[in-house]
């Protein structure tokens, strides 16, 4: 578990209870607001139907153990019983069935607004994260939603008034020590239920936090099964995974001996109440001043008592465990977001002229003590192609990520089309711009699915169109299952230079203004590059474009290039220009032809 997750974790549950309470009056959902208020109804009703049904049954027993008088009155008294249990059976029934909706709704809801949430914060948050961990804490922190909301609502609520109930009958009909002696054992029991699992719930968060990290370790070797295999680390990988699972496996073992333990003190104090309290009917009934009838009504109230606080402890315990598993989620809503767009921000076309993009003295560093870009400046005019090129390092991908504001400039300002980034609403901005990864990473999908990505409600006649331009057509309808191929884990299924004609195809598709090359055709063979080259310079015709490049063959056609290292510009220029310079492009450029030629 992370630091702020640990945090958040020690916070205490009752800001996470307060935190989902809004849930369970949604706005703007009156159908879910009533059948709220009928299935509190119908709580009422049947815990009011459950203390009825000993009265019943008691009266039946007295008039049963009486001889003689007509039977009539006795199988009155055991319809009615059967029909008040009949009746309290039906409430509760349609009590849970009115409650579903508003059960569902809350866990889906609060799950969505996290997993958005997610995708709103910074890249910089993911970067610290593992997927794997997250992953867990929204599954946990969701079915910790339904266990509140089920046991805790509609049986923390019942078993509560059922009590009040049962002991406020029971000092009427009896008198004032059946009642305390009730309470006593009553106290007894939540006072050593709660103490007692409030302390071994820290049991539960090490299951948590190794748990997390068990799954987060499998998550993370099989996605780099290929690297696993390279280096034969089969048996590290094992070891590890393993390690987790013994600290999963030493923390559920102590969890189950103090669940144990817990269920041992709770059964000792309900025998001993319930051996008080009828040590004092059978007293009653010995000196005559209580006839059978009253006997068995005391006992099965007592019965019936048992039943929840049995339940109030189990309750009690899901409830807090529900709401260990809650914390961390409700910790990431509450998580800040980094890049936030202005309070009225602008929104840019997504689609029509070529974007101008202008970066003006341009400071960024991932931190205080490591700046990367050290005040860069360049125009990139609309409709031209600049490209940037440089030593790994010198901040060329950095640049991209600033202008689809993953990170917020320390110092200077970028604009595009004259307005500064950070007045553009983020969804506009990057829904004009497109770009192919120097890693392209797939879903689990089909082709098309993976295509399609760029514009989810485009046609299959664009979408192959798309295809022909990336060059990838004749390869996917070559396949058994054509665009319905589905390419595996983050594409593992494809080589790299397929999947980077798959990022292609979807970029083209999206159709954006200013289309970023990030290393796009790294991974292709020198035919493919070329024919993949022709494609690109005929989608771009009508856009602007940056390239992002180590291999020099891909960008002489610019029509300026920028050269970079450690942050800074130290040459551009076009090709020609650069090469008659004799400086550092000349230099790369040279050493790029000595290793292509043979």
């Amino acid at each position: 578990m992370s630091r702020s997750s640990a945090a958040a974790t020690a916070e205490g549950s009752w800001p996470t209870l307060r935190a989902l309470l809004p849930y369970l009056w949604p706005s703007g959902e009156p159908r879910l607001r009533v059948q709220f208020v009928l299935a509190a109804v119908c709580l009422l009703l049947a815990k009011a139907a459950t203390v009825i049904v000993p009265i019943y049954y008691a009266r039946a027993v007295d008039v049963l153990s009486t001889r003689g008088g007509p039977l009539l009155v006795p199988v009155a008294l055991i319809l009615a019983y059967a029909g008040v249990r009949v009746l309290a059976a039906g409430f509760d029934a349609l009590r849970d069935a009115l409650f579903a909706a508003t059960q569902q709704r809350a866990a889906r809801t609060v799950a969505r607004e996290t997993f958005e949430h997610l995708h709103a914060l910074s890249l910089r948050f993911h970067l610290d994260r593992q997927t794997g961990g997250l992953s867990r804490v929204i599954l946990r922190g969701t079915s910790g939603i339904q266990t509140v909301l089920r046991l805790a609502t509609f049986n923390v609520i019942p078993t509560l008034l059922q009590l009040a109930l049962t002991v406020g009958v029971m000092w009427r009909m009896f008198n004032w020590r059946y009642a305390l002696v009730t309470m006593v054992a009553v106290t007894a029991y939540t006072v050593f239920t709660f103490a007692f699992t409030g302390w071994r719930l820290k049991f539960r968060r090490q299951m948590n936090e190794t748990d997390n990290t068990a799954q987060t370790r499998a998550i993370d070797s099989l996605i780099n099964y290929e690297t696993v295999k390279y280096f034969g680390n089969e048996a590290h990988e094992s070891r590890r995974f393993d390690d987790s699972l013994a600290n999963y496996e030493h923390a559920a073992v102590r969890s189950q001996v103090t669940l144990d333990v817990l269920n041992f003190g709770q059964a000792t104090i309900i025998a001993v109440g319930l051996a008080g309290i009828m040590l004092m009917a059978a007293r009653g009934v010995a000196s005559g001043d209580m006839g059978v009838g009253r006997f068995v009504l005391v006992n099965t109230y007592l019965i019936q008592l048992y039943q929840p606080l049995n339940l109030l402890g189990f309750v009690y315990r899901e409830f807090k465990q529900a709401l260990v598993d809650m914390e961390q989620m409700f910790a990431l809503l509450r998580q800040p977001q980094e890049i936030v767009d202005s309070p009225a921000p602008t929104e840019l076309p997504a689609h029509g002229q070529p974007l101008a993009v202008v970066f003006d003295g341009v400071r960024f560093g991932y931190g205080p003590d490591r700046e990367i870009l050290h005040g860069v400046s360049f125009i990139v005019q609309p409709g031209s192609k600049v490209a940037l090129v440089g030593p790994t390092g010198s901040g060329k991908s950095t640049i991209s990520r600033l202008l689809f504001r993953f990170y917020e400039v320390t110092a200077g300002a970028i604009r595009v089309d004259g307005k500064d980034l950070r007045s553009i609403s983020q969804a506009s901005l990057r829904a004009a711009i497109g770009v192919v990864p120097q890693d392209t990473v797939l879903f689990n999908d089909s082709m098309r699915y993976n295509i399609a990505y760029g514009r989810p409600d485009a046609t299959d006649a664009e979408i192959e169109q798309a295809a022909k331009l990336a060059q990838i057509h004749d390869f996917i309808i070559q396949l058994p299952d054509g665009y319905a191929t589905r390419v595996g884990e983050r594409g593992l299924k494809l080589s790299g230079g397929e999947r980077q004609r798959v990022a292609i195809a979807r970029t083209i598709l999206k159709n954006p203004r200013l289309i970023i090359l990030d290393e796009a055709t790294s991974a292709l063979d020198t035919a493919t590059e070329q024919e993949i080259s022709v494609a690109l310079r005929q989608v771009a015709r009508d856009r602007t474009t940056l390239v992002i490049a180590h291999r020099l063959s891909t960008v002489t056609d610019a029509d300026e290039i920028i050269v970079l290292r450690k942050g800074a510009i130290v040459e551009r220029g076009t090709h020609a220009g650069l090469l008659a310079r004799g400086g550092i492009y000349a230099a790369m450029w040279a050493a790029q032809a000595d290793v292509a030629s043979p």
